[in-house]
């Protein structure tokens, strides 16, 4: 086999591959992340078959976990399927799937209250405001720039994603709240959620502002990021509706598999229903 080199270029080449197929910026971020953590730890050597799948194996060692690990070589194999290099792909670990979530990760309603609460308490409206946006809509923290003053006059967000578009429906006590900030940050139309200089607030902002929060919340950080808040409305809506083939459409899902990952319970609940059955005398 012709010696293979893994260069900046073709990693750049990649990266903007994946921006022509409107992959959502922060999957563009971690997938070109991981590539060139690959690249780092493969130096000037030739790229093989075994040297790929070595990569594998050293991130086992360095005691990365199996999903990180899977999420890093899917970015790998989507680098070697642009570049022609599919002899160079390399097996995911296989996962059993998990019966319940780690509850050190997952946010409670009784915590979501909480950091609403202690938003309002140090004054932050446009958190507070953008928490709520994304627990009562399920987005993702990459589709809150379709929450725009035309949305909420119109009670309804068009998304569009990896050529998928998609209908958010907002509540109408959403709506008013979305507007009436609107009007006094003076914002006309387009979206809500902006920065003091006008521009649209960057993921990384948001992520940092709800970090900052966890403190004078009380709720420990690891259970605040924006997916988690995605996670919590997923877990109430289909306590309500009993409907995960519609979850999965509000969610964004192509599968349902997908949709089952956000709706498994946490150790401590099951062990509750578990209590529940009462068939031990």
């Amino acid at each position: 086999m012709k010696k293979l080199q893994l260069t900046a270029e073709k990693i750049a080449s990649y990266g903007q591959y994946l921006h022509r197929e409107e992959r959502s910026p922060g999957t563009i971020e971690k997938y070109q992340r991981d590539v060139n953590a690959f690249a780092r730890w493969l130096g000037d050597r030739d790229i093989t078959k075994e040297l790929a799948a070595g990569w594998k194996a050293y991130l086992l060692e360095q005691g990365y976990a199996p999903v990180t690990i899977n999420a890093m070589l899917s970015a790998l194999n989507g680098l070697f399927g642009f570049l022609g290099w599919d002899a160079f792909r390399v097996k995911f670990l296989k996962i059993q799937r998990s019966l319940f979530r780690d509850s050190s990760r997952e946010l409670t309603r009784v915590e979501y209250d909480r950091l609403i609460a202690s938003a309002k308490e140090l004054g932050r409206e446009r958190l507070t405001l953008l928490m709520e946006a994304i627990c009562a809509t399920g987005i993702r923290v990459s589709e809150v720039r379709y929450i725009t003053v035309e949305a909420a006059r119109q009670g309804r967000a068009e998304i569009s994603l990896k050529g998928k578009i998609r209908a958010i429906l907002l509540s109408s006590k959403l709506c008013r709240k979305l507007l009436k900030y609107a009007q006094k940050q003076k914002i006309a139309s387009g979206a809500i959620f902006r920065t003091k200089s006008g521009k649209e607030i960057s993921r990384r902002q948001i992520w940092a502002e709800l970090k900052g929060l966890c403190k004078h919340a009380g709720v420990i950080p690891t259970k605040v990021f924006p997916h988690n808040l995605r996670h919590l409305f997923a877990t109430i809506f289909y306590r309500a509706c009993k409907d995960i083939v519609r979850l999965a459409d509000v969610l964004g899902h192509s599968s349902i598999e997908t949709t089952r990952i956000y709706l498994v319970t946490s150790g401590v609940e099951h062990q509750r229903q578990l209590e529940r059955l009462g068939l031990v005398s």
